[in-house]
This record gives C-alpha cells, structure tokens and sequence, in this order.
C-alpha cells in the first residue's frame, strides 16, 4: 500500500506550554484511522499541522498525495451570511465551484446585449468544456444525491447555511466532503449533533468509504464501527494500536498490567541490590579496619587486605547493575489526573417520581408530542431516542415544569427534587467566578471548594477564571458540580456529555450507574444510552412514541427479531401461536401411534395412521402459517 504523509519528530508549543512532541505518524493508503487523546492535548492542532494549515514548533511533515488530493472537515468555519446551504456544499470543491462560478457569471453577461454578451459568449464555450471535462456536472449530481442521502431535504437548500442547526451544517459539510471523494479525508468531530440515523448513514459511508480517514471523535461506538486502528497522542508521543475502541482499551488494559508487574519486578531488584550494597560497604569497613589493626601480624594484614579488595570489586559490580537497572526502569504508571464524582441523592424513599399522564404539546400549530403515557420511578433510568427535531428535549422540559402541556397532566411527586443538565448550559452563573460560585454554598469552605475544583479537573489557577469565559468542556463539568451538590433525586440530562472526552465520560457514566434516583435522559452517545439506561422512550418525529421496557441492548435485539420475522408483534406473537399448536398436534397424534403399537398384535399390522380429525386440524395450522409467511414475504 502507498504511503501518503509521514510526520517525523513533531512538537507544537501554544501559550509558553508544550502540548505535545516527539510525534512520529505515518497514514497509510486504505487506513481509518482515530486520532485519540484527552481534550486539550492538541489533537486539532495536530490535524492542522498535518493538512498544512498550522507551523509546528519542531519536526516535519513530508506529504507525498498533493494537498489537492486532501479533504478536511474542521470544527468551526466562517462562512458569508449570504451562502445558502447548497452554495456551502459546492464550496469544498475549489477548482470546480470556481468553474462554476465562472460560467453562472457568463451566462449572466450574455443575457445583456452589447460587446460585453458578444465575448461572455465566446468564453462560455472553453469554460463548459473545462467543466465537462472535468467532471463538474456528475459532481454537482453527486452533491445533490448525499444532501438527500444524509437528510438534507430540497427546501433547506436555499436556507442561509448560518442560519441551519449544529447537526445540519454537520451534514451539509459532509454531504459536500463525500461528493468530492478526496483521497486522504480528515473529520474534525463529524459526529457532533447527529441523530442516531444520520450517525448509521455516516458510518456505512465511512467503512465502505475507498479513500484513507484521519478523524477525531468521542463517540466510542463510532470509532469502534469504523476506526481500523487508534492513535493515541500524549503530550510525549503517539501510538498506534490496532482495531477499534474496544480494542485499544484492551490493549491498554493488558499494558498497564504488565507495566506494573514489571515495576514491581524491578522495585523488588532494585531492593535487594541496595542491600547487598549495603552489605558490601560494611564487609569492606570491618576488613579495612582489621587489617589496620596495630597488632595483626603481617599476613593476617595481607589476608584482610585481599578479602577487602575482593568485596570492594563485588560492591562496584553491585553498583554498575543498579545503574542498568535504573537506565532500564519503566518508573511507575503515571497516571493523568481523572474527574472524581459520585452523584448522591438525600433518600427520597416515593416509589413514582413522574408522571405523564396522556400528554401533548404543540408549537406554531404543529404537533410535536401525542400521548405521552409514562411513568417515571425511583431507580428507572430512561433513555428519550429520536431523530433531531423529534421534541426530545421539549420532552424533559415538560418533565421539569419549563414547559406547560398543551393537553394532559405532568405530575411531579411534591418532594421531588430535580437536578436539571441542558445541552445550552442554562442556569450557569457566567459571572461568577469557579471559586466564588462554590463559596456561595452553605457550609463551604475555600478549602473544600479548592479541593473540589481539582476533584473535577480544575488546575489551581482557573479557581479565579469567570465561568462565562470557560471552555464548552469546562463548562460541562462547572455544571456537573452543581448537581454533584445538588442532593437531587431526579435527574433530568439534556446532552450531558457532548464537550466531553471519553475518559471523563466514562466517570461520568459509572456515576450515573451507581445513582440511586431516577435518570430521564437524552444522548446521542449510544455508548452511554447502553450503559445507563434500562429503559428506552422512542420518539418517531411524528408526535408518535413508543416505550420500551428494558436496555437498548434488548431493544435493538427485539428490532433485529422483527426484521427476522416481519409483520409487527402481533404476527410474530401469532406465528409462535400457531408453532407451539402445531408441535402440540403433531406430539400428541405421534404419542398416540407409539401406544397403538404396543397394542398391535403379533400379525404385524401396520399402525393406524393420523386420525382424520387430527390432520384436518393440521393442515389448517399449516395453512395459516403459510399465509403469515405469504404477507411477510409481500410486506
């Protein structure tokens, strides 16, 4: 396979502060590969660096596919106001929307009159030849095929892009990226603010994708799905592991066991060696001693000056090996600083915490939600699902009195207290600072505080940092904090870990896993929804809604069983019927031929056959399995 970029040696310092060095990569023609690592190790910056748009401080990239050749979905753009969203997706390709350009600009010219029109004209020719030859007209087609592919319907193409959602601007860039098919893609985030349908498509894009992939992103189910191999970037390298996110996390598993035992091993040499050093250093003290003793005749001296000298080339060989072994040491693990969390609720002992009682709601005239019929109790978690614009998060803000039902009932129980997560971050204090915000709780203390902050990952320094002027990733966890206080028994999370790396994600999961309340939840983060929740509420865009009780685990095996035997619950529920009576007939008529011929006399008569009532009865079980069949085949 060819090789397209190798990076040697590269370092890149921000702010007086080195994000990361010693960086040696090589992308290989073919590989999907996941740029992993914490927030704030550099991964963009890598990226950048890669495509040509950042300097690093040391090393080199040499780049053997033509920049050309590249395409890079990045985190943030700017954009015109005036681009509409299909304007945006013909952007990505440089040289054909210059083309394109050009010839709208000269089919404009020639509708006038004059020597203006007269030479639009003859330049439009060579222009649309150049755009034929090209391929521009099959690349306009194929932009238009993955807008719709990816969920971008006609009518939101003349939208101002400014104007679009997190997730459709997401899906307008890639839309764009795949219609041109560069060689080497590199994605930014893809994953950030798809639905769960769009995040199917995307991947089934991505592993049937022939080009080479560079991407980062926290959604674990994601790299699993497409990565072929993991990159780990540390502020002293990067490594590469082979397979997904499961895989790299039992590679690092394995590592991290074998790292210890081996410093245990080494601890222990280097134990016994300073002993025996030890031991030397006073064999040699007793021998020089004795043998400078005034009245020892002279061999005796001469014996205890050879036993001296021979201890002392034992205790420099000693040394020497210590040496080795400290040249050789692994050291300990070192261990990043982790998020510390443990949500506790104040022993709210109600069995029912919520209730929807045969709700709706509506907006402008449009129906967003149709009986909502649930029931909400202390140790349910459950997982909203749904396409964007389903009205998930309309959903929990009916459930925290945000919003009032158009019809129908929420119930709270009168001592439940809600400990409330929006995705928008809400209810922050901008203005206070990290410190001030703590200090503001009764019986806090500036130690406690401080000790707090570096419990969620706050260094020293930020305790003075004003809460608005955070990152979105700080933010999250500044917001954590006051539901790691809040003693609430009912959790509400609306997004709760879209800003969030997936080490500080899992913490977070274990602790919502070891909540004793009750969690109502919306993530896009399927690792999460499969982890946390035992319930699932699915949402259809439609105002419909559908409850399933169990894991999503047990709810996408029940959707693979339905795809087995299709035709809806009642079919398959029909159809085992229908099984069971068969083998019952068929069980009961052998039953009664083995007991005929014990019976039978010794002439050898042959058994009777099946009773006409019984194969009559047969045949028509038969026939109705048939017919399910027949409409499943049909449907």
């Amino acid at each position: 396979m060819r090789t397209w970029m190798i990076a040697k040696q590269l370092a890149k310092e921000w702010n007086g502060r080195t994000l990361f060095e010693k960086v040696d990569l090589e992308v290989t023609e073919g590989e999907r590969l996941a740029l992993f690592g914490r927030n704030g190790c550099g991964k963009t910056t890598l990226l950048r660096i890669l495509a040509g748009m950042e300097q690093a401080t040391e090393g080199s990239v040499e780049r053997l596919l033509p920049l050309e050749e590249w395409g890079m979905m990045k985190q943030h753009e700017d954009v015109p106001a005036d681009t509409t969203a299909l304007e945006r997706a013909y952007l990505e390709h440089g040289r054909l929307h210059a083309l394109k350009r050009k010839l709208d600009r000269l089919a404009q010219h020639m509708g006038g009159s004059g020597e203006q029109a007269q030479q639009a004209l003859e330049a439009y020719g060579p222009v649309l030849e150049a755009y034929e030859a090209e391929g521009g007209f099959q690349w306009e087609n194929e932009v238009d095929k993955q807008l719709q592919r990816i969920g971008m319907p006609k009518p939101s193409w003349n939208l101002p892009y400014a104007s679009l959602s997190g997730g459709q601007k997401t899906r307008v860039r890639l839309a764009a990226l795949l219609a041109k098919s560069p060689k080497l893609l590199i994605l930014d985030e893809p994953t950030n603010h798809l639905d769960e349908e769009s995040l199917h498509w995307l991947e089934d894009q991505l592993r049937s994708y022939a080009g080479t992939l560079l991407f980062v992103s926290h959604d674990r189910q994601f790299i699993d799905e497409v990565a072929t191999a993991v990159c780990e970037l540390n502020p002293d390298g990067i490594v590469k592991y082979r397979g997904g996110y499961t895989e790299y996390q039992s590679h690092k598993e394995r590592e991290l066991r074998e790292h210890e035992a081996l410093h245990k091993k080494q601890e222990q040499q280097r134990k016994a060696l300073e002993e025996s050093i030890r031991n030397y250093q006073q064999w040699f003290l007793q021998a020089h001693s004795a043998a400078s003793h005034q009245n020892e005749v002279k061999i005796t001296q001469s014996y205890y000056k050879a036993k001296a000298k021979k201890n002392i080339s034992r205790y420099h060989a000693k040394q020497k090996q210590l040496e080795r072994l400290d040249a050789e040491s692994v050291g300990s693990v070192r261990r990043a600083p982790k998020l510390n969390m443990k949500l506790e609720d104040e022993g709210f002992e109600a069995r029912t915490l919520l209730r929807f009682e045969h709700v709706d709601f509506a907006y402008e005239g449009r129906d967003i939600l149709r009986q909502i019929h649930l029931r909400l109790n202390r140790g349910d978690r459950l997982a909203v699902r749904g396409p964007n614009g389903s009205g998930k998060t309309t959903l929990l803000r009916l459930a925290t009195g945000r919003l009032e039902p158009t019809s129908g009932r929420v119930a709270l129980h009168p001592n439940v207290k809600i400990g409330y997560f929006s995705q928008e971050l809400e209810g922050l204090p901008t203005g206070q600072t990290l410190l001030g915000s703590l200090l503001e709780l009764p019986n806090m203390t500036q130690t406690q505080a401080r000790t707090l902050l570096g419990c969620f990952l706050f260094p020293r320094e930020d305790a003075f940092k004003r809460i608005g002027e955070l990152s979105m990733g700080e933010k999250c966890r500044a917001a954590f904090i006051r539901l790691y206080f809040g003693g609430s028994n009912l959790l509400v999370l609306d997004e709760p870990n879209n800003y969030l790396d997936i080490e500080t994600r899992e913490v977070m999961e274990s602790a919502l896993m070891r909540y004793e309340g009750a969690l109502l939840l919306v993530s896009h983060d399927r690792m999460l929804v499969r982890r946390a929740a035992n319930r699932i509420a699915e949402l259809d865009g439609q105002g419909g809604f559908t409850l399933f009780e169990g894991s999503l685990d047990e709810r996408e095996e029940d959707l693979k069983r339905a795809e087995r035997h299709p035709g809806g619950r009642e079919d398959n529920e029909r159809r085992l019927m229908l099984e069971l009576k068969l083998a019952q007939l068929l069980r009961g008529e052998a039953d009664s031929r083995a007991d005929s011929e014990k019976r039978r006399p010794e002439s050898g008569a042959l058994p009777e056959a099946f009773s006409d009532e019984a194969m009559s009865e047969i045949r028509e079980v038969k026939q109705k399995l048939a017919a399910l069949s027949h409409l499943a085949d049909r449907t």
